[in-house]
């Protein structure tokens, strides 16, 4: 009924394309129907003092994680978690989220069967979720058993996209080289670090919390796993044909070199997620690759990692196209403000990291702008001079998926 039913929110500043602008907006059936139209008889929203922005597109999320695993080995119900999940896309104003899917040898939370639990399980609860959930499958490429789920899962009624990780050589990288730095994963000469290494162990600790596994036994199945590794270049081109097949966005993540770049393209991976320095970056600009960083990269000031880019710094040479919110929704709005803060850029400008670049390097064509004849995925958002903004209303195509009143 809702999204049939036309409404007009007027009073706020729309974000269109690259200007500001105080006008109307009109949607009915899902659509965006008129930019300063007519009333009708249409539903009136208020959006005086606030800006209306196109909601945001997340290519990368892994943050539901902790809904199914909020303390390492505990584990919730997978439909509690991910109707939780749906609520904080909502009220953070992601209206179409990809959902950083582990698929890994290890155990537990990121195994391929959890990956089998949280797709069946976001296609039953599909009704019932106030976003557009979708999957990016984050596929390990040392595990070989989860190429039979990711042929299953490109079938489904949303084409995923697929996530080139290799944290299986990131983990046994000697400690002398920097993950940053680290070779092409293939290099014969790949640097192994000795297994009883004690920074070593320690890392392979929360590994085996989150796996409910000893850590003699963590390190034994990691062990394991690297014998694998002269095969994982044919399973890699398995993969990607299947991608390719399905017209699968595809992303390489952590890229270390250029090598790397170039191999995952060869691939059909147009898109390089979390590039681990300038070069690479550089690289992935000057061939037309799509560039994605953390959004809690740039609410924070910079990366976790301590020596990798710094977003801002990236935006304002052009190597940044998308802000992904990672680990943190809340990240997407608050990484936009700081980068405005800071003098990145203006609103409007900055705005397509989050909505539009995303939305075309996903091949959603159908969203990311505000324009008569796209999808009503919209913001409101309340944004004081001077202070931190706050979600108040978003709408997934037409409907309202969350709307908020201050008790002010």
């Amino acid at each position: 009924m809702e999204k049939t039913a036309a409404t007009v929110i007027e009073g706020a500043t729309l974000v269109l394309g690259d200007r500001l602008e105080k006008a109307s907006l009109r949607f009915e059936g899902g659509v965006i129907t008129a930019i300063d139209g007519a009333r009708d008889g249409a539903t009136v929203v208020d959006g005086s003092g606030h800006l209306l922005g196109p909601a945001f597109v997340d290519i990368h999320g892994d943050a539901f994680e902790r809904q199914l695993m909020p303390r390492p080995g505990t584990m919730f119900p997978v439909d509690a978690a991910l109707l939780e999940t749906d609520r904080q896309l909502a009220a953070n104003g992601i209206a179409t989220t990809y959902h950083a899917l582990t698929l890994s040898w290890e155990p537990g939370l990121r195994s391929v069967e959890m990956g089998r639990a949280v797709f069946e399980t976001l296609t039953r609860l599909r009704p019932r979720l106030a976003v557009e959930n979708r999957l990016q499958l984050r596929w390990e490429s040392f595990c070989f058993e989860a190429v039979d789920f990711i042929r299953d899962a490109l079938q489904g009624e949303f084409t995923p996209s697929i996530a080139f990780n290799d944290h299986t050589s990131m983990a046994l990288l000697d400690n002398s080289v920097s993950m940053q730095e680290r070779p092409f994963e293939f290099s014969p000469d790949f640097p192994v670090v000795d297994l009883a290494d004690p920074a070593f162990r320690g890392r392979m600790g929360e590994r085996a919390k989150r796996a409910k596994m000893s850590l003699d036994e963590m390190i034994a199945l990691i062990a394991s796993m690297w014998e694998r590794r002269p095969q994982v270049p044919a399973v890699i081109d398995t993969v990607a044909s299947l991608g390719r097949a399905a017209g699968a966005p595809m992303l390489s993540h952590d890229d270390s070199q250029i090598e790397t770049r170039d191999y995952f393209r060869g691939q059909g991976a147009r898109i390089s997620e979390f590039p681990m320095n300038r070069r690479v970056a550089l690289a992935a600009r000057e061939a037309g690759d799509r560039i994605v960083f953390g959004a809690p990269n740039a609410a924070r000031g910079g990366s976790h990692l301590g020596s990798s880019p710094g977003v801002a710094q990236m935006v304002r040479e052009g190597l940044c196209d998308i802000l992904a919110s990672d680990y943190y929704y809340p990240a997407m709005l608050i990484g936009l403000a700081r980068l405005v803060a800071d003098g990145v850029g203006p609103v409007e400008t900055l705005w397509p990291l989050v909505s539009g670049n995303p939305a075309q390097a996903l091949d959603l064509r159908d969203r990311g702008e505000i324009a008569v004849g796209k999808r009503a995925d919209l913001v409101l958002v309340e944004w004081p001079e001077q202070s931190t903004p706050v979600v108040r209303r978003t709408w997934a195509a037409g409907r309202t998926a969350y709307n908020a009143t201050p008790a002010g």
